[in-house]
């Protein structure tokens, strides 16, 4: 029953008010002399993270000829290094992503994601510029930076580097479930990071946005972060996340550029889909190629822009800042 379907998820206000952010977003980028540019949202290849799943769909082509699987892009990350290593310059997307499977309050298969790229930046020097950015869009404000091994010191009084698996499934069956066993390592990180300690990051001020940085993951946590070492000698992913009101923001990476170090984790990431019955996809080789040509030094990041204008506007579903949400698409 279609009912009153047909009309927006979000108000017109609040569509307005959307319109401004985006604008806002492009005058600071604009400022800056970053480039924005547009990738293609199909593509034959996709990301083979355990824990994100692509849309996949078949292009037929008219007449005679092959068709051929593509998949909807969860990022428009992998095009965006091609560009980076083609000499692009700084860069910023602003659109539209998609993943299978994510719908409810904070999730829509489909949502707004910015993603951008700073020559010769590291992971520090970024979270300065996206404290800039957006303190020029919203009433952010950076209250805190503190690193993984420091927040776990703070809220469960260990280092997350050395603890045994005992200690961790000790914690998490004291503040997460009894019952869960047989976990592996990052498996008890994650569930102690998203239950004691991502709940309460940057609830600091109720007149702004009050933002806390987190950097420093562990290295099994890197992703297509570079590794180095943290001042206490530990092997650490130069990868930070932002939060704001208990809620993540933006994932941020100082990026890898080591064509085969990155090749690697693909498969690894492959096996891992493989070894729980997921679908297995394609990697992309044409950024392994990029990497091989030449990444510059850099760092990169992507920021929910559905969830931005959530926190601006003291929404609690993605609904209520889209035009038309998945259930009403």
């Amino acid at each position: 029953m279609i009912g009153d379907n047909w009309q927006p998820s979000a108000s017109l206000v609040t569509l307005r008010r959307r319109a401004e952010l985006l604008k806002g977003i492009r005058q600071y980028f604009d400022s800056q002399s970053v480039l924005e540019v547009e990738t293609p949202m199909l593509s034959g290849a996709a990301t083979v993270d355990v824990f994100i799943d692509s849309f996949q769909v078949q292009y037929k082509p008219l007449g005679e000829g092959q068709q051929k699987v593509c998949y909807l892009h969860t990022s428009p990350e992998f095009a965006m290094k091609r560009l980076l290593a083609a000499g692009s310059g700084d860069i910023y997307s602003l659109g539209r992503v998609f993943r299978n499977g994510e719908a409810g309050g904070r999730h829509n298969p489909e949502f707004t994601m910015l993603e951008y790229y700073r020559v010769g930046m590291d992971q520090q020097t970024l979270m300065d510029d996206i404290t800039a950015l957006l303190g020029s869009v919203s009433a952010f404000v950076e209250v805190n930076r503190v690193s993984y091994r420091e927040v776990f010191s703070q809220h469960l009084g260990i280092n997350p580097h050395t603890a045994t698996l005992s200690d961790l499934t000790k914690l998490v069956h004291r503040y997460v479930d009894a019952q869960l066993n047989d976990l592996e390592r990052n498996d008890c990180l994650d569930l102690l990071f998203s239950t004691v300690i991502e709940p309460g990051l940057g609830k600091d001020s109720p007149e702004s946005l009050a933002g806390v940085y987190v950097y420093d993951y562990p290295a099994s946590m890197s992703a297509l972060a570079r590794i180095h070492k943290d001042k206490e000698g530990h092997e650490v992913a130069a990868r930070f996340e932002l939060f704001i009101n208990g809620v993540e923001l933006a994932n941020g990476y100082h990026e890898l550029t080591d064509a085969m170090e990155q090749k690697a984790r693909f498969m690894n990431e492959q096996d891992k889909r493989q070894a729980q019955g997921y679908p297995v996809y394609p990697y992309d080789q044409n950024l392994i190629a990029a990497l091989e040509h030449g990444l510059p030094d850099c760092a990169g990041v992507a920021i929910g822009i559905d969830r931005l204008l959530m926190l601006m506007l003291g929404k609690k579903a993605i609904a209520d800042v889209v035009s038309f949400d998945f259930h009403r698409a």
